[in-house]
């Protein structure tokens, strides 16, 4: 299947070989995301927990992801987020990190806000990254030291220097459950000292559109490493910083992250803070 849009301008031939090895696979994915759009009848979807669905194309589209990533690096582990289990050789230093499917509930609806998410991690820091936008076929990929692109173009992180005016994404709360109403509080607490407040259902994608300065700044809890990997590294590589609620580095496991530009993630975590699941 040809490539929609803007993804036909990058070249794999053109990045870190690494990176075009995630970039195959995650167009891979997003080949059969796509594919699924034009059968809906074909669509499977079985409920994991209330409001949080799984289907068929998002099992197909990580084994598809698994298989090339697998091929050229046979001595990596694969974390996968539908098949809840690593890949590969699981004591290697080389992990990479799939979220098949990010935005499955807008997937479902043909809402198009969803995303295929790669990345490697090398001694738990992430190396790599690729965050494809499977409705638009953008492409937004980084390798560290090398910079952040969506497809040919370098991304910068928007230049605001505070909450005031600023647009603010996050996926908060996510569904009902004992967190729902201090999620709730939490999500208050930040529209009113901004502009606007976006939920576009994908994490990844809010961290790429971060990255990108479409959004000042974006926040999240709940989350997997999965949906925040590839998209760290985008801010980080876009000249953003990226962060547990308590300005703390560990992000990816605790299931928190705000990001932005410095001022703007100082600004967010001081109002975020109080929602902490850690101390540092």
């Amino acid at each position: 299947m040809q490539t929609p849009y803007h993804a036909g301008m990058l070249r794999i031939q053109d990045l870190h070989p690494t990176l075009g090895v995630a970039l195959r696979a995650a167009r891979a994915g997003a080949d059969i995301i796509r594919a699924a759009t034009g059968d809906p009848a074909a669509l499977q979807i079985r409920l994991k927990q209330p409001n949080d669905f799984v289907t068929n194309v998002d099992s197909a589209s990580e084994q598809a992801i698994v298989n090339i990533l697998l091929t050229a690096y046979p001595s990596h582990c694969v974390r996968g987020e539908e098949s809840q289990q690593t890949h590969g050789s699981a004591g290697s230093d080389h992990v990479w990190i799939v979220d098949p499917l990010d935005g499955t509930a807008n997937f479902i609806h043909g809402y198009p806000a969803y995303s295929v998410s790669v990345a490697l991690a090398v001694g738990g820091q992430v190396t790599h990254g690729v965050v494809l936008d499977a409705a638009s076929g953008r492409v937004y990929h980084a390798s560290r030291g090398l910079g952040a692109f969506c497809d040919d173009r370098r991304l910068r992180v928007a230049t605001r220097s505070g909450l005031d005016g600023a647009l603010v994404a996050t996926s908060c709360p996510v569904r009902p459950g004992p967190d729902f109403a201090p999620g709730m509080q939490m999500l208050a607490d930040v529209m009113v000292r901004v502009a606007a407040i976006r939920r576009s259902g994908s994490a990844a994608l809010d961290l790429a559109w971060t990255a990108a300065g479409y959004c000042d700044g974006c926040f999240d809890r709940g989350l997997n490493a999965w949906d925040v990997a590839a998209g760290s590294l985008l801010v980080q590589e876009a000249g953003g910083r990226v962060c547990n609620f308590r300005q703390g580095a560990d992000f990816l496991e605790v299931r928190e992250c705000v990001a932005g530009n410095a001022a703007v993630v100082e600004a967010l975590a001081r109002i975020l803070a109080p929602y902490a699941a850690t101390d540092a």
